[in-house]
């Protein structure tokens, strides 16, 4: 047990059963009210996201996890299969545990896998992630001078909005928080 002083972005918390992921949190004082502890939290098993505010010190419920880094090796048919980068063990991890972060994984990457009570709870990967464009509409020749997009589909099969200039073969970094076209490397 810990109260709202030890609270901290990254932590996660048992809050009514469910396990929460603190993303942001502050505090507000005012001058004759008791100080509040607010805090914004993704749902780690429920995929929620909620708002919470506490009275300056009450009791909250820290989960203890652990986190290790782990390189993606590849998807089958028992799901994604990662490998311990110290103990070489290669869990099997279902999709609905990666959610939307799935399309970004990589052969040979290395992500950060959460796990409480010996099952995998989350997977942290990089910002952004470069990918090889492997289809691609063609260009329409004078469409340029108003930012006009075309989708791609990249080796891992997501799709991607980019500009026209991109064509099949190049390699294109995305932002794997909102799925959206950086850079072409």
């Amino acid at each position: 047990m810990a109260n709202t002083s030890d609270i901290s972005r990254g932590m996660i918390i048992n809050l009514d059963g469910s396990l929460y992921n603190v993303v942001e949190f502050g505090e507000n004082k005012t001058a004759r009210a008791a100080a509040k502890v607010w805090a914004k939290l993704k749902g780690v098993d429920n995929n929620r996201s909620i708002e919470k505010t506490w009275n300056s010190g009450d009791t909250i419920f820290p989960v203890r996890v652990e986190k290790r880094y782990y390189q993606f090796l590849y998807k089958d048919d028992t799901g994604y299969n990662f490998m311990d980068n110290e103990t070489f063990e290669q869990p099997a991890i279902k999709g609905d545990v990666l959610g939307e972060k799935a399309p970004f994984l990589k052969e040979g990457m290395e992500v950060k896998l959460t796990f409480y009570n010996g099952a995998p709870l989350d997977v942290e990967i990089p910002s952004s992630v470069d990918l090889k464009v492997v289809e691609a509409e063609t260009a329409i020749r004078g469409d340029t001078a108003t930012g006009v997009t075309k989708k791609v589909k990249t080796e891992t099969g997501l799709e991607v909005s980019c500009p026209q200039f991109v064509k099949v073969g190049d390699t294109i970094r995305v932002n794997t928080e909102t799925g959206d076209y950086v850079t072409r490397v």
